[in-house]
């Protein structure tokens, strides 16, 4: 008689736990364990190497705020949001962190955190969190294909859809620049693919920035047995899988200036050779990149190749920031509250007049990506309830009052015109783009010594949201 062997049993969501104190990263692991299959943290810089090692992306995270090198702030817990957010732009991130203030709270979710959870918690009660994340991160990818990616009748929009009309069809590569969020993958996916004639050809997406620099070569292009070792076998890589549909490159600016060469060689000719093999292939994918760098800044600084920023950009479309979207607010509310009260069998919140009032002012930093969060939590924790601008407001990442401008402090146009006049006229070598950007060097370091390194304090100082402060620090950390 034949034995029959058991039914495999499902695959479990893999939660991915980052905190610096390994009794609560033991704890949580043991009582999560039932769920969801666990790997552990303790910094932001190893949970990224541990990221690029892994088969496949966490579903969840669960982060700590406070970690190494500086525990007692949330400087690196932010961070992380975003870079996992980079990586795995799927993720559903759940804050559980001891600084758990509301400006903390807030801030978290505007970058990118699907909620957030004050330590001590019961691991029950954690436990309804995270499913309720993955719940809602399963209704997502259900209505992914059938989404309408364009929603909104604003200037950026109009503009957005007849470059995509324009460019659809045709064969170049495409650039899709935009701020994290901003839904650049939906765009190349659902736009720039599936509403194209390539329809019925494949779309694969590789995600640059979630690959081992050592390995993105031969993930491109294959490799042949025998090239490195644990190439155990011949492997095609993303271009052969592409065949002659669409190859969507996402976080472009990640790429090593090497691969950065052997990308433009595909693009000018379409020839390739997988690692260890010296026959030449050639590939027919369409090539679509994105990035939410200034790829401009990267290449002055020499970090991108000017070549292939030409060659890429040579149709190019900007995904536009909520913030310059005006009532197209309104409607993407609309879309998301209607879609995840049907999808949940809940009836729909919907808000005040002034808190409406307050939806449209908000700049969403974070995006699209924000706003559906937001909704999502609304939808939760408000089914069928009218919700008042003080319960929106504890949603949003509102900065306190910055402090009034002391008299004086604020120059005006007549005296700058003056000073660069006289700049100017006395013909010394001179660069604008040099002078800006020392000032803002100056004022970012000013403001963080003032404040002792606290970046709220500091953005206060600015006059600018935690957020565009970050993203500025980034940005000169970046510059030579």
């Amino acid at each position: 008689m034949l034995s029959q062997s058991a039914p495999s049993q499902p695959e479990k969501p893999l939660l991915l736990i980052v905190d610096d104190d390994p009794l609560i990263c033991d704890t949580l692991s043991f009582s999560m364990s039932p769920l969801f299959e666990v790997v552990t943290s303790h910094s932001r810089s190893h949970c990224l190497q541990l990221l690029r090692q892994l088969r496949r992306p966490p579903e969840l995270a669960l982060v700590d705020l406070g970690l190494p090198p500086v525990p007692h702030r949330p400087d690196e817990g932010f961070a992380l949001i975003s870079d996992l957010l980079k990586v795995a732009p799927e993720i559903r991130i759940v804050v559980l962190s001891g600084q758990s203030d509301d400006g903390n709270a807030r801030h978290a979710r505007t970058l990118g955190a699907a909620d957030f959870v004050a330590k001590p918690c019961s691991p029950v009660d954690l436990q309804q969190v995270l499913q309720g994340a993955l719940t809602f991160r399963a209704l997502d990818e259900r209505q992914k294909d059938n989404a309408s990616p364009l929603i909104g009748n604003s200037p950026a929009i109009q503009k957005l859809r007849l470059q995509l009309r324009q460019y659809a069809d045709l064969p170049f590569p495409v650039l899709i620049e935009g701020e994290s969020g901003s839904g650049k993958e939906i765009i190349a996916s659902s736009c720039l693919h599936h509403e194209t004639r390539r329809r019925y050809r494949p779309f694969m997406a590789l995600n640059c920035a979630a690959i081992s620099p050592n390995l993105i070569e031969a993930t491109l292009f294959g490799y042949a047995r025998g090239a490195f070792t644990g190439a155990v076998t011949t492997k095609g890589g993303y271009f052969e899988d592409a065949a002659d549909g669409t190859l969507f490159l996402d976080e472009i600016g990640e790429l090593a200036l090497d691969l950065q060469a052997k990308l433009l060689r595909v693009l000018e000719n379409g020839e390739y050779q997988r690692v260890g093999e010296t026959q030449k292939r050639v590939s027919q994918a369409r090539i679509i990149a994105a990035t939410n760098r200034d790829l401009r800044k990267e290449v002055r600084a020499g970090h991108f190749r000017s070549d292939l920023y030409h060659r890429l950009s040579v149709c190019s479309v900007v995904a536009p920031p909520l913030r310059e979207m005006g009532d197209d607010k309104l409607l993407l509310l609309g879309h998301f509250r209607m879609l995840y009260a049907a999808q949940t069998q809940q009836p729909p919140f919907t808000l005040a007049a002034d808190a409406e009032r307050l939806w449209l002012a908000y700049p969403f930093p974070g995006n699209v990506r924000e706003l559906r969060n937001i909704v999502i939590r609304l939808t939760t924790r408000y089914p069928g309830q009218l919700v008042e601008a003080p319960a929106l407001a504890s949603e949003l990442d509102v900065p306190d009052d910055p402090p009034a401008p002391a008299v004086g402090e604020i120059v005006s146009g007549d005296e700058i015109v003056a000073a660069a006049m006289l700049r100017l006229r006395q013909r010394e070598p001179f660069s604008l783009d040099r002078l800006l950007d020392a000032t803002e060097r100056g004022y970012i370091e000013a403001a963080l010594k003032l404040s002792h390194g606290n970046v709220s304090q500091a953005a206060r100082l600015l006059g600018m949201h935690r957020t565009t402060l970050y993203n500025r620090m980034e940005a000169v950390a970046r510059e030579p």
